[in-house]
Formats: C-alpha cells, sequence, structure tokens
C-alpha cells in the first residue's frame, strides 16, 4: 500500500519546491537537508552554528550528487537578528523552523538565552514569514509543554503547568502561533518532538541527549549515569520519522493547519531497556560494553514518563512512523559507532 509520504514524495520531485530550514546544520536540520536535497528540492538554510556544525552539512554534502548540492544556500545567520530572517525567507515556499536552544538543563542554567533564541527569535521568523507570504510555517514545539500532566498517552489537548524554562518557551511558540493566526490570518503547524534521536545527534557536551551520549561512554568505555531509578520512560523516536512530519506538514491542505502535532511513535521505553539496546545493537557492530549502569538522581526539570498518541498526526496528515526504537537504534547505530570511534 502507498503511503501519504511516498505519494508527498513523488509530488515534490515532479514539482520541486524552495525551502527554508532554520537550524540547518543541527541534528534534525541536518537530516531534513540530506531528504529534501535528495528529492531534487530547492533549500535555503540558516544558522549561526550555537548548536549545529559544519561538518554536519559536510557530511549531506558527500550524501548527496553535485547537482543536488548545487541546489543549496547557506546563509550564516542568527534568528536572533529579523534582518536574517527575513534575507532567509525571500523567495522560499515552505518553512521548516528547527532552530532553537533545546535541553531542559540548558534552559534551567541559562533561562535567558533560552528565552532570546526560542522566543524573540521564533517571533523573527513568524513575522519574516508572514511578510514574506510563505505558502507554510512549520515549527518545532516539544513534549516538553505536558509538563505535569499525569495521563499517558499525552494528547494534544491536554497539558500541564512547565516544569522548566525550555517548555515555558515551547508552549509560548504555540500561543505566538495562535495568536498570528487569529490576527494576521497567517497559520502554522507546530510538532511537538518526543525524544528524537539519529545520525548527526551530537554526543558532546553538558545538554548531549541520552542516546548519543551513553553510546559514547560506551564505545569509549567510561561510566554510564542514569538519571534516578531507571524505570523513567520516553517514547524515543527516530530521526526519519521526525523528517517525514515535517515534509507532511508542509505540504498539508489548510483544514490541517493552526494546529499542534504529536511526533513519536506511541511506544514507552524505560531508561534500564535503553540501556540494554545500546549494548546489544554496539555489540552487533563490533563494540563490546560490559559495565554496569551507575545510578543518580533524578535530573531536575525531567518529567517521569512520557508517551503520546499519535492518532491526531496520522488522521490529518497520513502520518506513519515507520521505525520503532530497535529498529531506529539497528540503523542509527553503525553511524554512531563509526562517528564516534573517528572522533576518540
Amino acid at each position: 500500500m502507498t503511503t501519504t509520504y511516498e505519494i508527498v514524495k513523488d509530488k515534490l520531485r515532479s514539482e520541486p519546491k524552495t525551502w527554508l530550514i532554520t537550524g540547518v546544520a543541527g541534528f534534525i536540520g541536518s537530516n531534513l537537508l540530506e531528504t529534501l536535497l535528495s528529492l531534487n528540492q530547492r533549500v535555503v538554510g540558516l544558522d549561526n552554528f550555537a548548536t549545529g556544525f559544519q561538518y554536519n552539512l559536510d557530511e549531506v554534502q558527500g550524501l548527496v550528487s553535485d547537482e543536488q548540492w548545487q541546489r543549496f544556500t547557506f546563509i550564516e545567520g542568527d534568528i536572533r537578528q529579523l534582518a536574517d530572517c527575513s534575507a532567509a525567507c525571500e523567495g522560499v515556499n515552505y518553512v521548516l523552523h528547527q532552530a532553537a536552544l533545546g535541553s531542559v538543563p540548558r534552559s534551567i542554567a541559562d533561562p535567558i538565552n533560552t528565552n532570546d533564541t526560542n522566543i524573540s527569535g521564533y517571533l523573527n521568523m513568524l513575522v519574516a514569514a508572514r511578510d514574506a507570504k510563505v505558502a507554510s510555517f512549520t515549527y518545532a514545539a516539544s513534549s516538553s509543554t505536558y509538563g505535569d500532566h499525569p495521563a499517558l498517552p499525552k494528547v494534544e489537548e491536554n497539558i500541564g503547568n512547565p516544569l522548566s524554562p525550555y517548555a515555558v518557551t515551547k508552549y509560548v511558540n504555540e500561543l505566538y502561533a495562535d495568536v498570528f493566526a487569529s490576527t494576521y490570518g497567517f497559520q502554522t503547524i507546530g510538532l511537538r518532538y518526543f525524544n528524537i534521536f539519529g545520525k548527526r545527534q551530537t554526543p558532546d557536551g553538558a545538554y548531549a541527549a541520552v542516546i548519543p551520549k551513553w553510546t559514547a561512554a560506551m564505545i569509549s568505555g567510561d561510566e554510564v549515569f542514569i538519571n534516578g531509578d531507571g524505570d523513567t520512560s520516553r517514547d524515543f523516536n527516530f530521526i526519519e520519522n521526525a523528517v517525514q512530519a515535517n515534509i507532511l506538514a508542509a505540504t498539508a491542505n489548510d483544514t490541517a493547519k493552526n494546529e499542534v502535532y504529536n511526533v513519536a511513535v506511541g511506544g514507552r521505553t524505560t531508561l534500564n531497556t535503553l540501556f540494554t539496546a545500546l549494548q546489544e545493537y554496539l555489540a552487533v557492530n563490533g563494540v563490546s560494553y560490559t559495565q554496569e549502569a551507575v545510578y543518580r538522581d533524578f535530573r531536575a526539570g525531567d518529567v517521569r514518563h512520557s508517551q503520546a498518541d499519535i492518532s491526531k498526526i496520522q488522521n490529518a496528515l497520513g502520518y506513519a512512523p515507520k521505525f520503532d526504537i530497535i529498529q531506529g537504534i539497528e540503523k542509527a547505530m553503525p553511524w554512531y559507532v563509526t562517528f564516534l570511534q573517528n572522533s576518540l
């Protein structure tokens, strides 16, 4: 059976569009870039390299043809500067706004910079895209918006109180999106990401995500630290599912707009289970790690459990996640092993 995603990709190949990816040198942005260039799209990328890397762009260049790479225009700029946003939006059909300062702990340590990028920068992008009259604006929202709401799975209409400055910024993004729809008729789609992982997700720094951070520690033979008792659970979502959601959202009809959608697989994996899975697939790739995990205190601002209801995005956009967590780890692990061994 042909999926909605396959139909959309075939149409894009025959009718190429111009896309803007903010945060293009980052983890999600560079994966979006790779997919769109492989579909022969024209892409403008905006990044200030605050959390993105030139080597991500270099890797994408090596994975696409020279002809496809020539369709990419890079702008080194900052979403906190309206002029940079306006320049990037010129002549663009679809905006995929991924640029942000992620990480709950980072926002707790430095709420001002998180607010400046995630709210002021986001507002600049909304204004620039509205003024450029782009056909669609898709932005990275977050599962952190659910805050302390206890119910599982998480349903878009039911949110709690935010537990971190990061969560506040992502909720404000959704509020601004609603106001821009009602005030200016500028409609958007927000994608509430749940724990995305995959190639080009950096293991470096204090705010690295758990999968690359643990994988790097295992390859180096270092200790792996689990915050809490290991029964904390997450809806881990492989990057290719998130890419699919972005492309479906960007090309959706107007009836699906001015909404937020969960982007996940609808599963729940504990940190203990994740630890074992990473050990297993590292072994498949020739890396043995036999140490026990080290348990320590719960991390401030973290929710205990997270799991998405994905029925809304399935029904409205035709989203059909292709990879569960195990399939995602299996596909990502060769990249992690190669990248991390070369980095050590």
